[in-house]
């Protein structure tokens, strides 16, 4: 390959200083070796990079090329560096995180600002799914780490041992209606078999390959399936449907008038979240994620009790 780096650099210092000496000044050279280089270069590549015709050497098109190209090239290779430097430090380069549908960004912004304060460059990469679609993301390897999976994962996952999970809360659930929805105003507790009469809101599992998760339906009833739990609380918020919603995203509504909670029989949804992350995984900033969602304080932030 006739392109070496540090042409590139070469080239990228007469741009910025002005001047092929001001240029072998900025990089410790005396200024023959830079005129050597870049017709050492243009030689290689059989290219005219500069018109010296005037006072003034000028790049040409192709040198005008080069130079833009090169330090996308002069770009990626300090990103390689500092990559190789952070691998050799403990830091990863990257730390991929998905949360449930359950997980408010806005609460995790706190940890991602405390997180710029460690210095470490590390890059955080953040993606929602819901249900399985969350422990779809560990199992495939587009996550490093899972905030708010639902249950203890699929069988086949939890027999594996390569992943480990702690608890991160239980969530409080409210089943709750608009006022001018038919259970509004239906005798508590609500049956079984009455609810079963009415339609759904649910969000989507997200997960493609593994077993889909429910919670919270029962068989045979009539489903409205929405993306996301703010698409579900608008959605029985305009009474077309009934459903538990986490108690700290309906409060406000309760408190308005806007929802109305109701008593029913059986069991809310299943509130066991948890922190999923890959045994192999020994990073820093894995590591340091893992300390935080340990405070009881920040566990609460993010499930909202």
């Amino acid at each position: 390959m006739n392109l070496t780096l540090e042409a590139l650099q070469i080239l990228d210092a007469i741009d910025r200083k002005g001047s092929f000496a001001a240029a072998a000044a900025a990089l410790d050279k005396v200024p023959s070796a830079i005129t050597y280089s870049i017709r050492k270069l243009e030689e290689d590549l059989d290219v005219l990079l500069y018109d010296r015709r005037g006072h003034r050497a000028k790049l040409t098109t192709a040198g005008e090329e080069l130079l833009l190209q090169g330090r996308h090239l002069l770009n990626a290779a300090q990103e390689l560096e500092n990559r190789v430097k952070r691998a050799a430090s403990g830091w990863e380069a990257e730390l991929r995180i998905v949360m449930d549908g359950l997980i408010h960004f806005d609460d995790l912004i706190p940890l991602i600002k405390e997180f710029e304060q460690q210095g470490c460059d590390t890059r955080i990469r953040i993606s929602e799914e819901v249900l399985s679609g969350v422990w779809e993301s560990m199992v495939s390897g587009r996550a490093d780490l899972a905030i708010g999976a639902a249950y203890d994962g699929p069988d086949a996952i939890r027999m594996q041992g390569e992943f480990q999970t702690r608890l991160l809360g239980n969530v409080d659930w409210v089943f709750a209606v608009s006022p001018t929805h038919p259970l509004a105003n239906a005798p508590e507790p609500v049956t079984l078999s009455v609810l079963q009469a009415h339609r759904a809101i649910a969000v989507g599992d997200t997960g493609l390959t593994l077993p889909s998760m429910t919670a919270g339906l029962l068989r045979g009833q009539d489903t409205l399936t929405v993306p996301t739990m703010q698409a579900k609380l608008a959605a029985q918020l305009a009474g077309l449907g009934c459903g538990h919603l986490p108690r700290r995203i309906a409060l406000p509504y309760l408190r308005a008038g806007t929802l109305i909670e109701k008593q029913t029989e059986g069991s809310r949804p299943g509130g066991n979240n948890r922190i999923v992350w890959r045994n192999s995984n020994k990073g820093k900033a894995l590591h340091w994620f893992l300390q935080k969602l340990n405070d009881p304080v920040v566990q609460r932030m993010l499930i909202g009790n």
